[in-house]
């Protein structure tokens, strides 16, 4: 996957901000003698001085300043310092990328160098400019000459003063301001260097400063040693900057969620309480409310067994007794029987006085336990997501910070790696999470993604390495936000950001990534969805930081952003991050709402007249403005914006005079919404009322028959069309290597080196699958065949006999894959042949009521879940926009009188696997007569599209509603409500 990068607004007009600072200047370059070697002389390129006055270029910032709404700066800080504040996730680094290039079109600027607080964040930044090189060369035509400052590599210090090109530096503070002696070569006159010292060959190129993240960088020593590089002037980009330096465009926190450019965050908090009642252990998951029933509460309890204690989980209603539930252990025999259960602030109150909310754990609860009902959330969140995003080719990822690599891997005493506690617990928690979901969900195509991923396969871990190849616990580098500088494990997290991105399981099956507490800054990746920091112990770390890594909007597989242009209204949809937190929801989530509050300090909090006034509106507009503001309910008693101002903005039907002002009112800060994950958690359950209706059982009575079915057809036609469909299209892909070489060829210019054209191939060979095919490999291939086709052993040797020697040879070359295409293709051909002559006969036996409860059906409100009121349930469980779209139009339908998903344990034999059809609806008919439909939905109705075995199936459950109900009974394939209208008979029955 390559990542696609396009044109965004923001960061032209952030990079549109510098550029209009100098406006007025000369375009052009300085030359400077480098050195003067045994009569060699050397010249070097510079940047060309500022030409203009500090009160035109003061006038200027004021000008931008008050373009971009903010407060114009009274006089110049420092030496054209500058301050561009743009929140993590958007693309700071891509913004002075894009800055830089803009600089040297509009004035010839071309010397920069990048300044930036750690390793971690220097590996960052080198990977976004390898990652956006040929995005920009196509916009500018030209490349940047960019490195990273290494003491020992000083011809690259020869290069950047010498090129003519835009050329760009990255160093971080440590590598020219600490005490290692790597750290003072910079200020040395080295031999090596022809005597001179590196810094003063940087500092005569007059380079423009780029400081990322100020604020981590500049201490007192900090900055008196920037001054030595001799800056033009110094650009600083901060998500939190400290001070504000003639600070000339903002995109912070408030800015980045308003206009969609970073993912919404939710957050499923798990809090560990204590309790004086009992030491006995309860852990309550959600809470199932109903609009037709009593609310309910999934708690899990300890539990008596046989022979040992186990946990469980139970739905409790009021009045219900955990003692009894447990078996009777006496850790719940003070009165834990439930009081309340309140849907208003997700909790369950029991008897004794103790009050629990969802996510918290009370009792005797262990280390692991809390650590495994995080990952079990973690897991949840993800599969509930990756479910979502499948269709769309987005890969879904989940990130575990733990601060021990001992929990994740351990090593015995040969060096053997094995599974630590947090892996021993993902694993038992991912098989169990999986198998459950494959059962609640008839995605088939995200039903057969999970069954290529095994377990072991679907998690990784991202460490420092040792020089043993062993993960380690990366070295703190930064005591007071411990942070690490390990290289090693930022390369290994760097490398493998566009792989981790790659749907196919074979190539990319890691979805799940275990990093080190201390590898927090300096990386992140687009895809993750949901971040579970297993700590061992309480900690001070800031909660932005901790939420960074998963802020980006995620891309596709094809490395498109899915931001508001590309998605629209779904944006905050599909960009949702969940933050699985070892604490409360109520604490995780005033924490961070604090320090977003702070980042936007200078902002005003409220809508009054003086606003306007400030913002040069006059006296008698302002007090308009603000009176028809109150009177549209645009702001509170409080003179906070309401939700009401913020829909009307969104959909165009802001007054005139109050369109006029949104430039001003957008800058009033709102907190975030910040979801609790687990409010919209529901469980459907089953109308008794609407089952005993006559309408429902009439259709009940119609299709609840079970079949048989025969076939009569002769085993040798069918030998014969798999035969002849082998020899026309099974063909197997060969192995091989290719090998390849050639020769450094004559070296005509610098950009013939950079374009790879100096190389010249000589000769390539490939190495056949002779030399790549175990001879030891067996295979037994009419073993695998019976077993995945059904077919008799007999059938199978008659099959592969008749086949073309030249295809069976393909065998040899890729016998898996051989296997694989040979089974599918006898499948579907057995599935034309046998099902053209299928009968169904009664049985004389029927479904019972009970496929409408023997299975849970539970999801998420605005996820998979809608609430209904035709349906035989209270909500619909959807696993596609086409199911959603249906339920919706059935519901208001007004000749729909009652509709239901059918349960996947309802179902119809086949000869190739059971089918369970979509929906079953009553419509009325007039008078009192009504039309029965079982309908089933999919994307396109056209039966060339689908594949065989799904054609198969449907014509299966023609022949079989045809004998249970005859003609009193429509059954087709739609796509939409109105498509399955064209079908409804014109008689009536």
């Amino acid at each position: 996957m390559k990542l696609q990068f396009k044109y965004q607004k923001f960061q032209a007009d952030a990079a549109q901000s510098v550029v209009d600072v100098f406006a007025g200047q000369n375009y052009g370059e300085e030359k400077f003698l480098m050195d003067n070697v045994e009569n060699i002389f050397k010249e070097g390129q510079a940047n060309l001085p500022v030409a203009l006055s500090n009160a035109e270029i003061l006038s200027n910032i004021q000008k931008i300043q008050r373009a971009n709404f903010l407060k114009p700066s009274e006089r110049l800080e420092g030496k054209y310092n500058l301050t561009i504040e743009m929140e993590t996730g958007v693309g700071k680094t891509y913004t002075y990328i894009k800055t830089m290039y803009e600089l040297s079109k509009h004035y010839g600027w071309s010397k920069f160098i990048i300044v930036v607080p750690s390793v971690a964040i220097r590996e960052g930044v080198y990977k976004t400019f390898q990652v956006t090189e040929d995005h920009f060369a196509e916009e500018y035509g030209q490349k940047i000459n960019f490195f990273i400052y290494n003491s020992a590599r000083l011809t690259e210090i020869e290069h950047f003063a010498q090129d003519n090109s835009i050329c760009a530096m990255i160093i971080n503070s440590q590598a020219f301001n600490s005490r290692s002696e790597s750290s003072r070569r910079i200020r040395m006159n080295l031999d090596e260097f022809q005597s001179r010292k590196p810094l003063d060959v940087i500092a005569a190129t007059n380079p423009i400063l780029i400081i990322d993240e100020p604020q981590s960088v500049e201490g007192e020593q900090t900055r008196e040693s920037l001054a030595e590089f001799n800056p033009l002037f110094t650009l600083r980009y901060s998500a939190t900057p400290r001070e504000f330096y003639n600070l000339i465009y903002r995109l912070d926190a408030m800015d980045a969620y308003n206009q969609h450019l970073v993912k919404k965050i939710s957050v499923t908090g798990i809090k560990t309480c204590g309790t004086t009642a009992t030491a006995g252990y309860i852990f309550l998951e959600n809470l199932n409310l109903s609009q037709t029933a009593a609310p309910t509460a999934k708690i899990q309890i300890d539990c008596k067994g046989a022979d040992k204690i186990y946990k469980k989980f139970c739905n409790l209603k009021i009045g219900d007794n955990i003692y009894e539930k447990s078996g009777g252990l006496d850790e719940y025999k003070n009165n834990f029987i439930v009081r309340f259960i309140d849907g208003r602030d997700n909790s369950v109150e029991f008897l004794n006085g103790v009050k629990i909310f969802c996510g918290d754990v009370i009792g005797n609860v262990e280390e692991n336990q809390l650590r495994r009902i995080q990952i079990r959330e973690t897991i949840k969140a993800h599969l509930e997501k990756e479910s979502q995003l499948f269709s769309r080719g987005i890969k879904v990822l989940s990130l575990f910070f733990i601060d021990e690599v001992a929990h994740y891997k351990i090593y015995d005493e040969t060096g053997t790696p094995q599974n630590g506690d947090f892996a021993k617990i993902f694993e038992q928690e991912y098989l169990a999470a999986v198998e459950d979901f494959r059962q609640n969900t008839s995605n088939a195509a995200y039903k057969k993604y999970l069954s290529e991923i095994p377990a072991e396969k679907t998690h990784a871990g991202y460490f420092s390495v040792d020089n043993k190849g062993k993960m380690t616990n990366s070295k703190i580098s930064n005591r007071r936000e411990k942070l690490s500088d390990d290289i090693s494990a930022y390369d290994l997290i760097m490398k493998s950001k566009e792989v981790l991105l790659d749907l196919n399981p074979q190539k990319s099956p890691v979805r799940f990534i275990f990093s080190h507490s201390a590898l927090r800054e300096g990386w992140d990746n687009p895809n993750v969805f949901q971040i579970c920091t297993l700590k061992q112990s309480g900690s001070d770390i800031r909660k932005r930081q901790e939420v960074g890594r998963g802020l980006r909007l995620c891309v596709n597989q094809f490395g498109e952003r899915m931001d508001e242009n590309f998605v629209g209204a779904e944006v905050h949809e599909i960009n949702l991050l969940t933050v699985i937190a070892g604490e409360s929801y109520d604490d995780f989530t005033r924490k961070l709402q604090t320090e977003i509050a702070e980042t936007v300090a200078d902002r005003p909090r409220t809508v009054t007249e003086q606003l306007f006034i400030d913002n040069k509106i006059d006296e008698q507009t302002a007090r308009k403005i603000y009176f028809a503001m109150i009177k549209k309910d645009y702001i509170d008693d409080d003179g906070y914006l309401t939700e009401k101002y913020f829909d009307d903005k969104k959909s165009g039907n802001l007054p005139a005079e109050i369109e006029t002002v949104t430039n001003i009112l957008d800058a009033v800060y709102k907190p975030q919404p910040i979801e609790n994950s687990r409010k919209n958690n529901i469980t459907a359950k089953l109308d008794e009322k609407k089952f005993a209706t006559s309408e429902f059982q009439a259709l009940w009575n119609k299709i609840n028959a079970k079949t048989i079915y025969s076939v009569e057809f002769e085993t040798a036609e069918l030998v014969k069309k798999i035969t002849a469909a082998l020899n026309k299209n099974l063909r197997v892909s060969k192995i091989y290597f290719l090998i390849e070489g050639g020769e450094l060829s004559k070296i005509k210019s610098k950009e013939n080196l950079q374009s790879g054209t100096a190389f010249t191939k000589k000769n390539s060979a490939t190495l056949g699958e002779e030399n790549l095919i175990a001879t030891t490999a067996k295979y037994d291939i009419v073993e695998k065949i019976l077993t995945e086709t059904g077919l008799t052993r007999k059938t199978i040797l008659e099959i592969l006999r008749g086949l073309d020697a030249k295809v069976f040879s393909q065998f040899a070359n890729n016998p898996e894959e051989f296997i694989l295409k040979a089974i599918k293709i006898i499948n579907a051909e057995k599935a034309a042949g046998v099902i053209a002559h299928i009968k169904y006969q009664l049985t004389g036996e029927n479904f019972g009521a009970d496929v409408f409860t023997e299975t849970k059906l539970a999801g998420k409100l605005d996820f998979n879940a809608l609430a209904t009121k035709k349906n035989l349930y209270d909500f619909l469980i959807y696993d596609s926009s086409v199911e959603k779209n249906f339920a919706s139009e059935l519901e208001t339908a007004q000749d729909v009188l009652i509709y239901v998903k059918l349960p996947k344990s309802f179902y119809i034999e086949t000869p190739i696997g059971k089918y369970s059809p979509d929906w079953a609806i009553v419509f009325n008919a007039g008078e009192v007569q009504h039309i029965y439909f079982v309908a089933e939905t999919k994307g396109t109705t056209d039966l060339n599209q689908l594949r065989t075995v799904e054609n198969s199936k449907i014509h299966c459950a023609k022949e079989h509603f045809k004998t249970v109900a005859g003609k009193n009974l429509c059954y087709e394939v739609v796509k939409s409500f109105e498509n399955l209208r064209e079908f409804l008979p014109l008689e009536k029955f």
